[in-house]
C-alpha cells in the first residue's frame, strides 16, 4: 500500500467548530443547573479562579446561512493542574446560549476560546490568614476551582466557602465538591490529612427550609456568621475575599468588606478582596 493510497482512504472529516474542544461529561443537578467537563487544549496554561469564553454555533443566518459564534464568559471550575476543563452552568430557556447549551451531550463539541482572564487568583490578595469565598448561584464556580488548588491551602489557616441559593437542590454541586475536596487523595499527598480541616462551608438558602436560612449579606450584617464559625469578625490584619454572584450581591459584599476595612484589589495592585466583574453568576 503506497501512502499515498492510505491517504486517499481516510474517511473525510466534518468541520469542526472553531477553537473546538469536546464534551466528555453532562450531570444535570435539577431543571435549571448543570454542569459539564471538556477536553482541555494542551496550549491552555490558565491560574485556578480564571474564566473563558465559551459556546456553540448561533442559528444559521436565514439569507446566508452563516453562523456567528454565541460566546460568554464561564469561571472554569476545574483547578489549573486537572486534566480536562469543568464548567458550572444555569439553565435559561430562552438564553440565545445556554437554551442551546443545556442540551449538550458526551462527544458534542463547543467552542472554547483559550485566553484565560480574571480577578479571582491569589496574586490579586495581599497574604493572609483567613479566606473568604462569598458565592451566590453558579458565582460558586470559581471557587470550585480554587478550593482543589493546593496553593489555597499553602497560603492560608482558613477557608470559609459561602453559598447563597433560593432552593436547597441548588446547593448539592456545592456540597458534592466539597466532599470531594475533603477525601481528595491527590491533595492530601500534597498537603498532609489535616488539609481538608481548614476548608468550613456555609451553605445557606433564602426560599426553601434549610438548617441554616437567610442571605449571606444580611448574616453577615447581625454576626451570625461570626458567631456560627466562632470569629470575631473581619480584619484587613487577617482576612481575605473574593466574590462572585449577581450584581446586587456583589455590590452588598463590597460594603460590608469595605466597612471592615479592605480594601478591592486587583491583579496589577493586590488587597485585602476582590470581585469578579466579568459576568454574573
Amino acid at each position: 500500500m503506497t501512502e499515498q493510497t492510505a491517504v486517499t482512504e481516510q474517511p473525510v472529516s466534518k468541520v469542526i467548530l472553531p477553537d473546538a474542544q469536546t464534551v466528555t461529561s453532562v450531570k444535570h443537578w435539577n431543571d435549571r443547573l448543570f454542569s459539564f467537563r471538556v477536553t482541555r487544549p494542551a496550549s491552555l496554561r490558565f491560574r485556578s479562579g480564571e474564566f473563558v469564553m465559551i459556546g456553540l454555533l448561533g442559528d444559521p443566518h436565514p439569507e446566508t446561512g452563516k453562523q456567528k459564534p454565541l460566546l460568554r464568559a464561564y469561571s472554569i471550575a476545574s483547578p489549573a493542574w486537572d486534566e480536562e476543563l469543568e464548567f458550572y452552568s444555569i439553565k435559561v430557556q430562552d438564553g440565545p446560549l445556554t437554551s442551546k447549551l443545556q442540551h449538550i451531550q458526551p462527544g458534542d463539541q463547543i467552542i472554547l476560546r483559550p485566553k484565560p482572564v480574571g480577578t479571582l487568583v491569589h496574586d490579586a490578595l495581599l497574604p493572609g490568614k483567613r479566606l473568604w469565598l462569598f458565592a451566590t448561584g453558579t458565582g460558586i464556580a470559581p471557587f470550585a476551582s480554587l478550593i482543589r488548588e493546593p496553593q489555597t491551602y499553602e497560603d492560608y489557616d482558613q477557608i470559609i466557602l459561602t453559598h447563597t441559593t433560593r432552593e436547597v437542590s441548588e446547593l448539592q454541586y456545592g456540597k458534592e465538591l466539597v466532599e470531594s475536596v475533603r477525601t481528595d487523595e491527590l491533595l492530601s499527598e500534597l498537603m498532609g490529612e489535616g488539609f481538608a480541616d481548614k476548608l468550613v462551608y456555609y451553605p445557606t438558602t433564602t426560599r426553601e427550609e434549610s438548617p441554616k436560612m437567610g442571605r449571606i449579606t444580611d448574616l453577615l450584617k447581625d454576626g451570625t456568621v461570626f458567631k456560627d464559625l466562632g470569629i470575631e469578625g473581619l480584619s484587613p490584619e487577617t482576612d481575605r475575599g473574593m466574590v462572585c454572584g449577581s450584581l446586587p450581591f456583589n455590590k452588598d459584599i463590597m460594603e460590608i468588606l469595605e466597612g471592615a476595612g479592605l480594601r478591592e484589589g486587583a491583579n496589577s495592585e493586590p488587597a485585602e478582596f476582590v470581585v469578579e466583574k466579568a459576568f454574573v453568576g
